[in-house]
């Protein structure tokens, strides 16, 4: 098990991690913002799901789901389908179009990650995305279930810190 020293290093640099993000958002087609992004790539990768599946996913609470879904939807990029199951809900798939899209944020996101990582060698890179992909896991692994996206705050943490 690594040591306090490297935890910490470690929270430091993912927290840097914020501009190589804002860096990727500003590559998105100005139609496509992150959020209807966020629901295409999820979309793409886990296939068709109910609305609740997806707010779990994106860790974000229904009513913003219901914003990023309608956003996509109005651009046909999804369609929401009459859940077989439960006549209530509706199953969210993606069209044609919107595989397009994905397809092109795709092609925007590799071009910006080959420039801005020209210098590092095809191993580095893999091992890079090995290990993001590994945190991720471990992160998902201990997660506990849940219905409802909560965040909490301590006394001492200002307003908007995520916690």
């Amino acid at each position: 098990m690594a040591g306090q020293a490297h935890h910490e290093e470690l929270v430091r640099q993912l927290s840097a991690i914020g501009a190589v993000k804002r860096e990727l958002a500003r590559m998105l087609p100005y139609e496509c913002p992150g959020g209807s992004a966020g629901v295409l790539a999820l979309l793409g990768r886990h296939g068709e799901m109910r609305m609740s599946r997806l707010a779990e996913l994106l860790s974000v609470d229904m009513s913003v789901t219901s914003r990023h879904v309608a956003h996509v939807a109005e651009r046909g990029w999804i369609e929401r389908l009459p859940d077989p199951v439960d006549k209530r809900s509706r199953i969210l798939r993606l069209t044609p179009e919107g595989r397009a899209v994905i397809a092109e944020l795709d092609r925007r996101g590799s071009r910006l990650m080959a420039d801005r990582l020209s210098d590092w060698t095809d191993d580095e890179v893999a091992q890079l995305a090995r290990l993001l992909g590994r945190l991720r896991e471990s992160f998902d692994a201990a997660a506990p279930p849940r219905t409802a996206v909560q965040r909490t705050r301590t006394p001492e943490q200002p307003t908007g810190t995520p916690a």
